[in-house]
């Protein structure tokens, strides 16, 4: 089955650029590695603290528990054994 957006994209791409549907196709992919690969980079040579950003946040979004993880709480684990 045909996607009519992805068909619609395309062609409109490659009369913009004046190319094939192939080439178009093919430069689009191009493009989007390209872009993909600079964001990597970018991400790479950004600091920890940018690196670990998306991961802390999603971890402030977790639920929290009501249980108090103190001192106590880990001596009471030890003491199971």
């Amino acid at each position: 089955m045909k996607d009519e957006e992805t068909d619609m994209l395309v062609r409109r791409l490659a009369r913009s650029r004046g190319i094939g549907i192939t080439e178009a196709i093919k430069e689009a992919a191009r493009e989007a590695l390209a872009a993909d690969a600079a964001e990597e980079q970018q991400l790479r040579n950004a600091p920890l603290r940018e690196r670990l950003r998306p991961l802390l946040d999603r971890l402030d979004r977790l639920p929290r528990s009501q249980v108090a993880t103190d001192k106590k709480f880990f001596d009471d684990l030890w003491e199971g054994d």
